[in-house]
């Protein structure tokens, strides 16, 4: 019996460690928002669909290696990826979308490891809550993209460069381990690697003396061995295509950095109003933490203030310009916002100064304003503008009825969150509850962030992009239709025909014209072609401005 109560209190402070772990705590924080669904899930097009449907012609035609007519313009990493998945819980919209959320998981871990040597464990930690709340970051982890794995390698490579410095006894294993990572994101993102390498050159060539990692050959052994699978990946595809294999990877990057691809050039600024709008209100909380990393230098400040510089310099420079380019600098806004946050929490944790100070302080009056009001005004501006959220919210449930009343859950929930800012400064300020420290405070700033995102899940909004297309596929006729005949589509807008290569389970066939279209066989058109289809058909459903139809003739 002893030893049994002993065995007991031993699991029993296990539990507790656990518990108390940063890395358990911060999977309870993200878990939620990567898992909330509205009990049902489809893809997003453009590129979701296409790396999962691609991945189940792999799948599917049991050839991981060149399942195309004609050599693919990308390296096979994500659709392996993808296709594993498969493999082991079946094809559909969670499977594809597992390898993403794992990787989110394993880069908030990153996060902190980094910035637990950098900034220490308390900034460390409030980085990777932060970073589990920017918007356009949780939803790429949502997505059966290669975005989040590439991130992941990346800082893999950082946090790696960082251990070999930090221990010369085992800075051959880490150098290997951050070619290794280089070597693999080649194979995930092709040439797009190259892009964070050349933002990585400022800390390998100017810390050189004190890292030596360049002088190191177990950096070039572990990018050789990471590139291994894709040389034998270009190997059998030049068996079966010829030199075209090669031709197709570096004419796909002229095609994306020419300036004749004019479909989506935008402003040069683009990055800025992106990140300040997708990172709200981190890029905010980023920028004081930014300056404050340039006045006072940090030792790996080629790393935390370099790397995101160049980074952010190089793909505003490049002529194509997505959102989902910049997510690399995401984790760098999480962490500079860590910095500027705690700053001002310390200037909460100081108060309001009293009116003689301010008398003897009339020349600097404005550095007074910024130093000591700040957080208090912030708190009142954000809690008067979750009042706005919360009775627009009201009015939305209560005199519309349309679609727009599910994102008046979302606003409701984080206007009920930004009151806990004022609620918090008032509590401590006006009431003398001094245990309302800072920590209530920086709470108030990602609890509503939370809920907002947790909202956005539930109600289908992060895992639910085409639901009228889900419903439709769902119908049984249709379902059995799909699965026993094979589809055509007739100058269909290619974001669709990705999708639906995604759920139609067997091979669909592309044409020109309904001529080509076998009697009785089943199409997607849309809806503006179908009337010029003159042999006898049926249209058997409509989904937006698609049409499902059968040739009768």
């Amino acid at each position: 019996m002893l030893y049994k109560l002993r065995s007991l209190q031993y699991i029993g402070r296990k539990i507790l460690l656990l518990g108390a772990s940063p890395y358990f705590i911060l999977l309870v924080w993200i878990l939620p928002l990567l898992l909330f669904t509205s009990g049902e899930n489809s893809l997003i097009a453009h590129d979701e669909a296409l790396y999962a449907s691609r991945a189940r012609l792999m799948f599917d035609s049991g050839n991981w290696i060149a399942p195309w007519e004609k050599p693919h313009h990308k390296t096979p990493g994500p659709y392996w990826l993808i296709a594993s998945f498969y493999q082991l819980f079946g094809i559909n919209d969670t499977s594809a979308r597992l390898p993403s959320m794992l990787a989110g998981i394993l880069c908030v871990w990153l996060v902190y490891e980094i910035g637990k040597i950098i900034l220490g464990k308390k900034l460390a930690f409030l980085a990777g809550a932060i970073l589990s709340v920017e918007f356009l970051w949780l939803q790429s982890c949502r997505l059966s993209t290669p975005d989040v794995p590439l991130v992941l390698l990346v800082l893999l490579t950082i946090w790696s460069f960082i251990k070999a410095e930090l221990n010369p006894a085992k800075r051959y294993f880490w150098s290997f381990s951050a070619g290794l990572s280089l070597g693999l994101g080649f194979l995930i993102r092709s040439f797009m690697i190259f892009v964070p390498i050349i933002a990585l050159l400022p800390y390998l060539i100017w810390d050189a003396k004190r890292h030596r990692h360049l002088n190191n050959p177990f950096l070039y052994l572990g990018i050789f061995v990471g590139l291994i699978p894709t040389f034998v990946w270009l190997w059998l595809c030049w068996l079966h295509y010829g030199n075209q294999s090669f031709e197709e990877l570096y004419k796909f990057v002229i095609y994306q950095s020419s300036k004749g691809n004019d479909n989506y050039h935008t402003n040069f600024l683009f990055y800025v109003w992106n990140i300040a709008l997708k990172a709200f209100p981190w890029a905010f909380f980023a920028i004081f933490g930014l300056i404050f990393a340039i006045r006072h230098p940090f030792r790996y400040q080629l790393l935390l203030v370099g790397f995101p510089v160049v980074f952010f310099i190089e793909i505003s420079i490049f002529t194509t310009r997505f959102s989902h380019y910049s997510l690399c600098l995401y984790p760098f806004v999480a962490l500079f916002a860590a910095v500027g946050l705690d700053g001002l929490g310390k200037i909460y944790q100081l108060g309001i100064s009293s009116q003689s100070i301010l008398q003897q302080n009339k020349k600097n009056i404005f550095n007074f304003f910024v130093k000591e009001n700040l957080p208090r005004n912030l708190s009142y501006g954000f809690g008067g503008f979750g009042v706005l959220l919360i009775i627009a919210s009201i009015v939305i449930f209560a005199w519309v009825n349309s679609d727009i009343r599910k994102y008046a859950i979302i606003g409701f929930a984080m206007g009920l969150g930004w009151l806990i800012l004022p609620v918090v400064w008032i509590g401590r300020y006006r009431f003398g509850k001094k245990f309302l420290t800072t920590r209530y405070w920086i709470a108030g700033w990602l609890i509503p962030c939370w809920l907002a995102l947790a909202a956005m899940g539930s109600i289908g909004l992060l895992s639910d992009y085409n639901p009228a297309l889900r419903v439709f596929l769902q119908q049984s006729a249709i379902a059995s239709i799909l699965k026993t005949n094979p589809i055509y589509f007739v100058q269909i807008d290619d974001k669709v025909q990705v999708l639906l290569d995604f759920y139609i389970a067997i091979d669909d066939k592309r044409v020109d014209s309904f001529s080509e279209v076998p009697a009785f066989s089943y199409a997607w058109t849309s809806q503006n072609q179908s009337p010029k289809l003159s042999r006898p058909h049926r249209i058997l459903g409509t989904v937006k401005e698609y049409q499902f139809i059968q040739v009768l003739r």
